[in-house]
């Protein structure tokens, strides 16, 4: 299948690509709101790093993937969740948390920067949030206008102000989903657990049970349900349940019909993925689809 999909890329095909100068960008307590846009081919990465502001990762047009490292705490060790980002989702990162982004296709971004003042209550980590129409408006707007004022402008006008606040108040507003990815760190983790998961990650659409796939990973299947618990806080059946999701988006971003979308994720039936795939996001994959179209029709960026 030639359509993206949300495995690791291969590194011969991966463009490790410069962060680039984020100071023009920094918000402040006077503009903290700002948006930086920019279009980024397929395959390029940004290697890890971190702001000591809030971002919120979103492409107007295109797919790309986002790798978080969440530090360990008292009930879980260290690991990585990795998020897709359709141009109907976006990705909130909380200040300071370790990301990486990789496109998958070529992206349109309009990186939101909130200075950390702009954090809604309790959003600490990363959440994926649901794009509305208003909410891609208002960001677009913004890009636009800002491209009218040099970046190093102390102050926001009465324009840029009013955007920013309604672009708060709509990601207050926005449904979250739980759409995220975890996944051990290869350093730390049972060698193990890391091996079953970068099988399925590789192929979603094998669907045999836990125990025949533990064994060929040289685990008991009672062991890796212990390791999905301690490791990644999800049993089997949920985290397998996102890595179908994760994947699906990705080809359904790419317009892949959706009984060819069902069975690369190992569903037996299109009716059977559906009901999956609606009772996760609350809408169909069709309603997907179609919001996905409406939002490359109506949204077309400004270039950069």
């Amino acid at each position: 299948m030639s359509s993206p999909t949300f495995r690791p890329s291969s590194g011969s095909a991966v463009r490790r690509a410069p962060l680039g100068q984020t100071e023009p960008f920094r918000p402040t307590s006077q503009r903290p709101v700002r948006v930086r846009a920019r279009s980024v081919a397929a395959d390029t990465h940004f290697e890890l790093h971190r702001h000591p502001w809030a971002q919120l990762a979103y492409v107007a047009e295109g797919l790309a993937r986002v790798r978080t490292v969440l530090p360990a705490s008292d009930s879980a060790p260290s690991r990585q969740v990795t998020y897709g980002i359709p141009p109907t989702r976006a990705v909130w990162i909380a200040p300071g948390v370790d990301h990486a982004v990789e496109v998958l296709q070529t992206a349109q971004f309009e990186t939101l920067y909130l200075h950390p003042s702009q954090t809604p209550l309790g959003w600490s980590g990363c959440r994926v949030v649901r794009v509305s129409p208003l909410l891609r408006e208002a960001v677009l707007a913004l890009d636009k206008d800002a491209r009218a004022r040099p970046p190093s402008a102390r102050e926001a006008d009465t324009r840029e102000r009013l955007l920013g606040d309604l672009i708060c108040d709509e990601l207050r507003q926005a449904p979250t989903q739980d759409i995220g990815v975890p996944l051990p760190l290869a350093h730390s983790a049972d060698k193990r657990l890391c091996s079953l998961c970068a099988w399925v990650m590789d192929h979603p659409d094998d669907r045999r049970d836990l125990a025949t796939l533990a064994a060929e990973h040289g685990a008991s299947a009672r062991t890796m349900v212990r390791l999905f618990d301690a490791d990644l806080g999800l049993s089997w059946a949920q985290w397998r349940k996102q890595v179908s999701l994760a994947h699906a988006l990705a080809l359904l971003a790419s317009d892949a019909p959706i009984a060819q979308v069902a069975q690369a994720c190992g569903y037996a039936s299109p009716s059977a993925f559906g009901a999956m795939f609606k009772a996760a996001l609350g809408q169909s994959p069709q309603g997907f689809k179609a919001s996905g179209r409406a939002t490359g029709a109506d949204a077309a960026p400004t270039p950069p």
